[in-house]
């Protein structure tokens, strides 16, 4: 190759699979004019900078992101692709089309990349699910090989589609309630298990042949701003650091980890009190991670379209540059391809641009697709994804708070005062169901914000002195109470103050320090996900009275 192709394989555009063929063309034109390395998939424009992370059948709120100023921005953002994110029964078999369709265009094998940190239906529709990662970190430890199972599978799903570079898993440690993004998708807030963790996560992907990637270093997890919006800064200093951020890290680096994602985030404590990006410092890719850490693995930005870095420099193609010269060797969701190429070539040494590449080639090579090994192979195994998921659930759930909780419901049932409430979900759910034979009683359910139908459930409770509650907290990020309304809540409360109440919360532990009044609930436990799995498990337990192993990942308020 001469040296500007070398330099084109360092540049990883986006593709949403829901998208023009316009736009499908403009991808192949990148692939044969600049031989770009790789490609990162998102499911469509609306959803590119948020999580696929609601009900696989629902679409996701409106979100408009990440579209560019600039009039020479070549892909075209139309207003349609601004909106709702809409679902799409095919887009796997789109998928998979666009995968082989990009790889005929290439010189060079390409990459191709993806966020499934829970599956690839954090991405896309009707593919095998797996548990959030703060759901695994409420095993116990020696339960924590499942995570090398959720890694495995997750990489036979990749390779299914023709993908072959997972990013992920998270390596943050999740040690801020607040945090808007990072959460749920951590293994909690203990340094050790998300080492442990992590590196399962990573054995099990590289047992079936796909490569992986440690994020957000240097730590994202004790932070309260959104990096796709702004720029969060950490104020602790290396030695805190190294006590708690960069321990999974340090554990990845000596497990010879595939590659590293910079975070954007800024740590003013080791880049002379400056508040600069993680992703364009020397002294954190360099000088921290190269030198003082000793990784001479792959370094691979977070996407450069987000907005703590993507609106920094007027000069086009200077983004890619400056994240390129901090020592990020793959650029991802590069915007600006020509004219980022030509910065580099105009800015770098050849030498820097040797190491980079050939930290990218090496990478190729192990995940075989510099020897034309890079068809989708495979198919789903939804069954064992139900397998894997079930002994993840009986694994996890977790009492919180247990007074004889199955002694206090079936007498309850036995003198016909008891009664059974949903929120956020119908009384069709699959745990009430998995209740109606062994554990009859009426059912009710409060799934939208409404006073009246408050008012009229008071009524009708009224004669109940027991109340087995489930609570499907409505979204995994803690933005607005999780979705879950005041008026609610504040029904809960009084709930919880007149009647014997037990408490099965699906969900986000952190929803919990929401919630008013726990105390004076009977009992309390946690079930970490709504998936049917999940839901028959909780069931399970309380028909049994039986033991739970789980504990909570994350310290709670009050608990």
């Amino acid at each position: 190759m001469t040296l500007e192709q070398k330099v084109g394989q360092f540049f990883f555009p986006a593709v949403f699979i829901n998208d023009t063929e316009e736009n499908f063309q403009e991808i192949e034109r990148l692939i044969k004019q600049h031989n770009i390395g790789g490609l990162t998939f998102f499911h469509s424009r609306a959803s590119a900078a948020t999580n696929y992370e609601t009900p696989i059948k629902k679409a996701l709120s409106d979100f408009k992101n990440g579209v560019p100023d600039d009039p020479r921005q070549k892909i075209n953002f139309s207003e349609e692709s601004k909106k709702t994110v809409e679902h799409n029964d095919n887009s796997f078999e789109r998928l998979k089309e666009l995968v082989v369709r990009f790889q005929k265009c290439a010189t060079t094998p390409l990459l191709m990349s993806i966020d499934a940190e829970w599956g690839l239906a954090m991405r896309v529709e009707n593919t095998p699910q797996y548990p959030y990662a703060i759901s695994l970190g409420a095993l116990p430890e020696r339960y924590e090989y499942l995570a090398y199972e959720v890694g495995k599978r997750t990489g036979l799903d990749l390779k299914a589609a023709g993908i072959y570079y997972n990013l992920a898993p998270l390596a943050d440690i999740n040690n801020n309630p607040n945090n808007p993004v990072i959460g749920y998708r951590s293994f909690g807030q203990d340094r050790e298990r998300v080492s442990n963790f992590t590196s399962e996560y990573l054995r099990g992907l590289n047992e079936v042949g796909v490569l992986g990637c440690l994020k957000h270093f240097p730590g994202h997890g004790n932070t309260s701003v959104d990096s796709h919006l702004g720029l969060p800064v950490l104020e602790e200093t290396l030695e805190e650091l190294m006590q708690n951020e960069l321990v999974p890290f340090i554990k990845g680096i000596e497990n010879n980890v595939d590659s590293i994602m910079i975070g954007h985030l800024a740590v003013p404590a080791l880049n002379d009190g400056k508040n600069t990006s993680a992703t364009l410092s020397k002294p954190i890719i360099k000088g921290l991670l190269r030198t003082q850490l000793g990784y001479d693995g792959l370094v691979i930005s977070d996407a450069l379209n987000m907005h703590s870095v993507s609106k920094l420099y007027e000069t086009i193609g200077q983004l890619e540059w400056e994240a390129f010269n901090a020592g990020n060797d793959v650029l991802c969701f590069a915007e600006n391809v020509a004219e980022g190429i030509q910065e580099i070539l105009k800015n770098a040494s050849p030498e820097r641009i040797e190491e980079s590449f050939n930290r990218l080639i090496k990478l190729k090579q192990k995940a075989g697709i510099l020897n034309g090994n890079f068809a989708p192979k495979g198919e789903f195994d939804f069954e064992a994804t139900s397998i894997l998921n079930r002994l993840i659930a009986d694994k996890s759930t977790t009492k919180i708070k247990d007074n004889n909780n199955s002694l206090y419901l079936f007498e309850a049932k036995n003198n016909e005062k008891l009664a059974k409430l949903s929120l956020y979900k119908d009384t069709h759910n699959i745990f009430f169901k998995s209740l109606s034979i062994v554990l009859p009683s009426p059912l009710f359910a409060l799934e939208t914000e409404d006073k009246n139908a408050i008012e009229k459930l008071t009524e009708e409770l009224k004669d109940f002195d027991t109340i087995l509650i489930s609570l499907f907290v409505p979204k995994a990020k803690p933005l607005n109470n999780f979705d879950m309304d005041e008026t609610t809540l504040a029904f809960l409360s009084e709930l919880f103050s007149n009647k014997k109440c037990i408490l099965y919360v699906f969900g986000n532990p952190y929803a919990l320090q929401v919630i008013p009044n726990l105390k004076s609930t009977l009992g309390i436990m946690h079930v970490y996900q709504d998936f049917r799995e999940f839901q028959e498990s909780a069931a399970r337990q309380l028909l049994r009275n039986s033991r739970c192993r789980g504990t909570l990942p994350v310290e709670i308020k009050g608990f």
